[in-house]
């Protein structure tokens, strides 16, 4: 709802800035161009996600996906420690956290919603301690493979799209554990 007030004042605004200044036919074609580079953006992406959504289905049916999920466990075990006996839901974390981890966020929001969903049927209309901890570990993802961001540089003509990844490794990792330890020092806050 707020994105919906903010976006249609935004809108208006403009509207009424370029009424008073006498720019309607520059509004009009800017607008026209930001919707064309909109739609080549999105094709370009679309490309490309189709691609490693493709990838993560040929891991997952070779069971690569199942490795990489047995990798992730001790470390997932240690920040979801009210699931740790629950297969299903720690199943879906690590699936969750293997397709942030190759950057398809895409792929990665349908999974974090099932972990989500099976995380609440334990407290229902409360956000448990592990709950928050799920929204931030996917909200500030480590990316191996940051898939949409050079997807979006490629498609504004870079040439080598993935020379970001050593800024990427860092500040990603750096994100996670700031997120880590503010989400671990809040439930201790909380509780006192």
């Amino acid at each position: 709802m707020a994105m919906t007030v903010i976006w249609t004042g935004m809108t208006a605004l403009s509207l009424l800035c370029a009424l008073a200044m006498g720019n309607q036919g520059e509004l009009a074609s800017a607008a026209l161009d930001g919707a064309a580079s909109a739609i080549e953006l999105g094709i370009s992406m679309a490309g490309v996600l189709c691609l490693w959504m493709g990838v993560m289905e040929v891991m997952q049916r070779a069971g690569l996906a199942e490795k990489l999920a047995r990798l992730l466990r001790p470390i997932l075990r240690r920040l979801f420690p009210d699931f740790a006996g629950d297969r299903g839901t720690m199943d879906t974390i690590a699936a969750n956290v293997s397709a942030n981890l190759l950057g398809l966020g895409n792929a990665a929001t349908p999974l974090g919603l099932e972990a989500a969903r099976r995380m609440s049927r334990r407290t229902p209309g409360v956000a448990s301690d592990s709950l928050c901890m799920l929204v931030v570990c996917n909200t500030a993802s480590i990316q191996l493979i940051p898939t949409t961001v050079a997807a979006v540089r490629m498609a504004a003509g870079s040439a080598t799209p993935f020379d970001i990844l050593p800024a990427v490794w860092v500040t990603s990792a750096l994100s996670v554990a700031t997120g880590i330890l503010a989400a671990k020092l809040l439930s201790r806050l909380w509780r006192s």
